[in-house]
């Protein structure tokens, strides 16, 4: 099972080098457990371009995060990501929508709305938060005792 955490935003630049540092630290730890990978796309539209020309054999299981989305603990995101890869899910695409919030048309795309929470976190931000929560994700499916339950 290959990880991708996308996100959407039309800067080329991020605003945030620390957070981008811990994304990065994070998605290479989770390495260890999973391949990991992190893209930025400027729009829904090149996120679901990209989606459309794969040439994976099966279709990437696309989870979008949206603050109205389901709240999940660390073990109930470990339960489902360890339920995709036991059913031979081979790639699930996390996607950290545009400022104003996924499309409805986005949304029908998705298998899962997944929400980090009711605040508004900056992308930057979210990301890491996310690749955090991947790792902590792929530790809990590993029995690693990174994740102690609180």
């Amino acid at each position: 099972m290959k990880l991708t955490l996308a996100s959407i935003s039309p800067r080329t630049r991020s605003k945030s080098e620390p957070a981008d540092r811990l994304t990065t630290d994070y998605l290479a730890r989770a390495q260890r457990y999973a391949p990991c990978d992190a893209i930025t796309y400027d729009s829904e539209s090149a996120l679901f371009a990209a989606i459309g020309k794969s040439t994976a054999r099966t279709p990437a299981h696309l989870i979008l995060l949206d603050s109205r989305g389901k709240l999940l603990t660390s073990e109930d995101l470990a339960q489902t990501l360890g339920a995709l890869r036991d059913n031979g899910t081979q790639r699930i695409l996390l996607a950290i929508g545009p400022a104003d919030g996924w499309s409805k048309a986005s949304q029908a795309r998705a298998q899962l709305l997944f929400s980090l929470g009711r605040i508004t976190l900056p992308h930057e931000l979210a990301r890491a938060v996310l690749a955090e929560q991947l790792y902590r994700a792929l530790t809990i499916l590993a029995g690693h005792p990174y994740h102690s339950g609180h």
